[in-house]
């Protein structure tokens, strides 16, 4: 069953939140988070991409680069844009994209339900992201950004989150990309032990987003408990930050594929080599998103195609063979454009729908890429089906969002 509890978040203040939110630490490099901190002290920034302090071309692995989010990390709670609650509670992140909200509850996840498998997982992790986060939690003793997770959706606590939200809001505002963000504090005693409860009947908690950050803050919890000869259990490092949205109220989009080159092949050779396991057919200039699970878009020389799988070259039946990723990985990228590992083969890019498929077509039009290949997006219950078999989906296969917004609360480990 799955355990949180609340926590004392440590938040900036009403009036300073937009100045210290940021996007997440992964999701660009130094250079941008560069420019979107300049002339701003007060930017986490200067917290999750510390490197921005030092001159351009600093490595960002580089031990005065973690010493610097540390004396940052403290000068921001001793200028007060960051100031710790005074009680444990437990809080509401709603998010809202294209006119859609969706609500997640802020809690601290147990480190001992990831050691243990309850909180499940679809990726892997490379062991050198988890190594720089865990540096990252270590220094700062503190899980600074949140892990996106998602739970079996729950009436009640739906009901709970309602009541919640329809009070005023502690933090309300639109980010520079557009989408709205919005946070409520849980402060009543009675509403805090009904959550914990509720949750304590939940089977699982599946990561959704964030597996390097969950496996750094569950491996740094696990770390301190073996290095405490006192250890008892209810340490605050025995958890760490997640904000839990119900599995109804997620979107996963596409994540689609660019190539190099044709491996040789003609254009005539591909497509007549996609003939194979594909019903093939040309759409035109036009762009075409494919409409179903198991049809695929196809961008190459100017002109779209439709792929739709032949019966026969997927299993259904399968909760990695079903997927969409391994169809175009085995049957594509492998037999036909000879790119075994999508990790580490510089042939292949990965771009995000969110940037719609007219990124896509601008790639390849401008000669960087030779072909597109866009995926019709993977849904919840096969990312969930994936982690309750305990297999691992292949990489970049999903792409949640709006992302969490940093800044809004940091959880401490002491």
């Amino acid at each position: 069953m799955a355990v949180i509890k609340p926590f004392r978040g440590i938040r900036p203040p009403k009036n300073l939140v937009e100045q210290v939110a940021s996007r997440p630490y992964d999701v660009l490099n130094s250079e941008e988070a560069r420019n979107e901190a300049e002339g701003n002290p007060k930017s986490l920034y200067h917290i999750i991409k510390p490197e921005i302090d030092f001159p351009v071309g600093t490595d960002e692995h580089d031990p005065r680069v973690y010493g610097r989010a540390v004396e940052n990390f403290e000068a921001f709670q001793k200028n007060g844009w960051l100031v710790q609650d005074a009680k444990e509670n437990y809080y509401v992140y709603a998010q809202t994209m294209n006119g859609r909200t969706q609500y997640g509850l802020v809690v601290c996840a147990n480190v001992e339900d990831y050691m243990t498998g309850k909180i499940k997982k679809h990726e892997l992790t490379r062991r050198d992201k988890e190594e720089d986060r865990m540096k990252h939690v270590r220094v700062n003793n503190a899980n600074i950004e949140p892990v996106f997770f998602a739970y079996p959706h729950n009436d009640e606590l739906d009901a709970i989150v309602a009541k919640v939200v329809a009070g005023k809001p502690e933090y309300d505002f639109v980010a520079p990309d557009g989408f709205g963000h919005h946070f409520w504090v849980i402060d009543d005693a009675a509403t805090i032990a009904r959550i914990t409860e509720i949750f304590a009947g939940i089977p699982s908690l599946y990561i959704a987003d964030g597996h390097h950050r969950s496996a750094a803050a569950a491996l740094v919890g696990d770390e301190k408990r073996r290095q405490n000869p006192n250890h008892k259990g209810d340490e605050e490092y025995n958890y760490f930050l997640a904000v839990c949205f119900p599995d109804n109220q997620l979107n996963i989009i596409d994540y689609n594929r660019v190539v190099k080159d044709l491996n040789g092949l003609s254009d005539e050779q591909f497509l007549e080599a996609l003939k194979k396991n594909f019903d093939v057919e040309l759409k035109g200039a036009e762009i075409y998103k494919p409409n179903k699970l198991h049809n695929f878009s196809l961008y190459l020389s100017g002109k779209w195609y439709s792929l739709t799988a032949k019966a026969g070259t997927f299993n259904d039946n399968d909760p990695i063979g079903v997927l969409d990723v391994t169809i175009s990985s085995n049957l594509i990228l492998d037999e036909i454009l000879g790119i075994k590992d999508l990790r580490s083969d510089k042939r292949i890019d990965f771009v995000g729908g969110i940037r719609g498929l007219g990124e896509l077509k601008k790639r390849v039009d401008s000669g960087e890429m030779k072909v597109a290949l866009a995926l019709y997006p993977v849904s919840m219950k096969q990312l969930i089906d994936i982690a309750d078999s305990g297999n691992i989906m292949p990489p970049k296969t999903t792409w949640f969002e709006p992302k969490l917004r940093s800044g809004l609360i940091i959880h401490k480990l002491v």
